[in-house]
């Protein structure tokens, strides 16, 4: 065989291997250097779905502090209010399964759809839960100082001496601040308009304006404000006195004895996220909110720390969604 012939064979083999040898690394970086790289290798986003400034804004916080450092990324608090949290909950919905999206919420998340049909979410089929991290003591109900009631009893008799007049603000529908007015309207038979807005901080600052009349609100937003003087503090949603504020008497204590509500706060991950990142977030911040400071930081500003495995979470958030669909029913705001 002539020798340029030879030569031309071998040429066109190493073509082909070459070929496959490109082939096959760009898979692997695809697929095999992806799956064996550590998590997390970027940073990692935490949707707030409120407007800045809330109360789950206090929790981020507290979580950003104390897992940066383990996870060796950065974690960025991005809030997404707007459409009573429907918003910022149906992006991480929609967000890729890799553990770099992280929904941060209240119970929201659980209530929405028991108060609002339309949804463009399953609370439970679209996420994976990954832990409660903490509730609150209750609501505060607040009005304006220039609001001439100072119990709940006088409030009550001023919005039946003028049905229709006053107004509420809420972190929209489904929103504890939402459910604990749209309760006390059941059980009182009082006629009070309901304003919507992005998040608990905006709420507030329109009270503040004495724009709106009164407001459901975590003691980590209000109590600096009720210690000010600017806003005045009529009850508390919780089971009990808060000690903060221990000369604040419970709703139930106020005469509203089916009125018992207290927040909470967790993490959820989209669905289909692998059980190993789920493992290790919640490894992470189970590690992370047990440490004493973190427990009184969160204490001192209205928050009881309660850390549960993700499976005991999942069936927390089950029964949550019939308990908020139980209670929608019950005061006329869900026909099913």
């Amino acid at each position: 065989m002539p020798r340029y012939q030879i030569n031309d064979e071998i040429q066109r083999y190493i073509r082909i291997i070459l070929v496959i040898l490109l082939l096959g690394l760009t898979w692997f970086s695809q697929h095999g250097w992806a799956q064996t790289s550590p998590y997390p290798n970027k940073p990692i986003r935490m949707i707030i779905p409120f407007a800045a400034g809330g109360p789950t804004d206090v929790i981020a916080r507290a979580l950003i502090d104390k897992l940066s450092g383990p996870f060796g990324q950065p974690l960025v608090l991005d809030n997404k209010g707007g459409a009573g949290a429907v918003l910022g909950i149906d992006m991480v919905a929609k967000a890729p399964a890799d553990g770099y999206t992280w929904l941060v919420t209240t119970g929201s998340m659980t209530s929405i759809s028991a108060f609002n049909e339309n949804v463009p979410f399953d609370p439970i089929k679209d996420f994976v839960p990954v832990t409660m991290v903490a509730r609150n003591f209750g609501q505060i109900l607040v009005v304006h100082p220039s609001m001439k009631a100072n119990t709940v009893g006088e409030l009550i008799s001023l919005a039946k001496a003028n049905p229709g007049k006053l107004n509420y603000a809420s972190a929209g529908i489904g929103n504890i601040t939402y459910i604990a007015a749209e309760q006390m309207k059941a059980v009182t038979g009082v006629q009070i308009n309901d304003i919507q807005y992005k998040g608990t901080a905006p709420a507030i600052s329109d009270l503040l304006g004495n724009h709106v009349d009164m407001c459901f609100a975590p003691g980590s937003i209000v109590l600096p404000l009720i210690q000010a003087g600017k806003l005045k503090a009529l009850a508390i949603t919780g089971p009990n006195r808060w000690k903060a504020l221990p000369n604040l008497p419970t709703m139930q204590e106020a005469g509203l004895k089916s009125i018992e509500l207290t927040g909470w706060f967790g993490v959820y991950l989209p669905a289909k996220t692998s059980p190993e990142i789920v493992n290790r977030i919640y490894t992470e911040i189970q590690k992370a909110f047990t440490d004493p400071d973190i427990v009184k930081r969160l204490d001192d500003t209205g928050f009881e720390v309660i850390v549960s495995r993700p499976d005991i979470f999942a069936k927390f958030s089950e029964d949550d969604v019939q308990s908020m669909k139980d209670l929608a029913r019950k005061i006329g705001l869900n026909k099913k």
